[in-house]
């Protein structure tokens, strides 16, 4: 028994002397985290003036700002405020030409970067002029010469097919005889101008259209129907054009007579120019001095063979100009009052 009790008391006398410590681990974390808190916040509450001061004027430097009395030791091109335009022109890099650098830069051009964009221009609308002398040639043969015009602007040569009743039956998009005889004498041209090609449907005003909802349909039918004659049977390549319907959006005229709604009712056929907007936006200047000279694209409705060759200096004239035939008698002379 004695010896049992002795047991015991030197086990409670051994816990007394190990108490249990795991506490203590986490204790220490706590107290390393708060050291390292205090470290932080005195390195955050001490600045070293000298070094704000550099940073302060570099940075002053860099964007231009008054001189502040630092030299700018860093590598590349220091640009001042008065130099950066809204289009960021001012830190502009690369292998541009200098009509492009100066028109993104907002400088006015100089004398050789004028004549030249005239060079250009002049070239692209002999370009468009050929084109232009190319249809009319095959439009003279077939004695068609009546059913298109020719304009210019900015984005190239439209070729126009006026009068639905001419290329299309009534609130329909189905190209009628004439239609693809026209576009027999257009597509073989097209597929080798190497110019890209917006076919543009559109409508006149008025809004009976069945069995199509809206104009917007109807426009973008008679625009898409060229567009595969186009390319399924004159060849050109799918990749270099497109179709877009604009409905009675943009109107050639705003009269409501017969002649007005039938000018409205159209396909725009647009050559599209291969040179740059600043080139292009000369096309019309020059297309006006050629018509004040006598030989312009859109000189008359549609000139014979032999004028419209004479505007260009790659088109070849015709030996022999045909005669145009009789006018044709139209499918249908007269629209209904609700047709497009």
């Amino acid at each position: 028994m004695s010896g049992s009790r002795g047991a015991r008391k030197k086990k409670g006398h051994g816990e007394d002397e190990h108490p249990d410590e795991r506490w203590m681990a986490s204790y220490m974390d706590m107290i390393t985290v708060l050291m390292c808190m205090f470290i932080v916040l005195y390195a955050m509450s001490t600045v070293d003036q000298d070094k704000y001061m550099a940073l302060r004027n570099s940075l002053a430097t860099g964007f231009g700002q008054t001189e502040v009395g630092k030299i700018d030791t860093a590598s590349g091109t220091v640009v001042a405020a008065d130099d950066v335009t809204p289009e960021g022109a001012g830190y502009s890099t690369g292998t541009e030409t200098d009509m492009s650098k100066t028109a993104a830069s907002g400088e006015e051009q100089t004398a050789e970067q004028a004549a030249a964009a005239s060079t250009a221009a002049q070239a692209e609308l002999d370009d468009l002029t050929a084109i232009k002398a190319a249809v009319a040639a095959n439009l003279e043969g077939s004695g068609l010469s009546s059913d298109v015009e020719f304009a210019v602007d900015a984005r190239g040569l439209t070729i126009r097919l006026i009068g639905s009743e001419t290329f299309f039956g009534t609130n329909s998009a189905d190209l009628s005889g004439t239609a693809v005889s026209v576009m027999n004498a257009i597509g073989p041209v097209l597929k080798t101008a190497g110019h890209d090609v917006s076919v543009e449907g559109h409508a006149d005003q008025r809004s009976s259209t069945a069995p199509f909802a809206t104009n917007w349909e109807l426009s973008s039918a008679r625009a898409t129907q060229v567009l595969r004659d186009l390319v399924e049977r004159g060849g050109m390549a799918p990749d270099h054009i497109q179709s877009v319907g604009y409905g009675s959006s943009r109107p050639l005229s705003t009269g409501t007579a017969d002649a007005d709604l039938a000018a409205n009712r159209r396909v725009d056929i647009v050559v599209l120019s291969n040179q740059s907007d600043a080139v292009s936006a000369l096309l019309p200047q020059l297309e006006q001095a050629a018509a004040a000279g006598g030989g312009a694209v859109t000189d008359g409705r549609n000139p014979t063979v032999q004028q419209a060759a004479d505007t260009s200096t790659t088109a070849e004239a015709p030996a022999q100009e045909k005669p145009k035939a009789e006018t044709k008698e139209h499918a249908t002379e007269e629209e209904d009052s609700s047709g497009h």
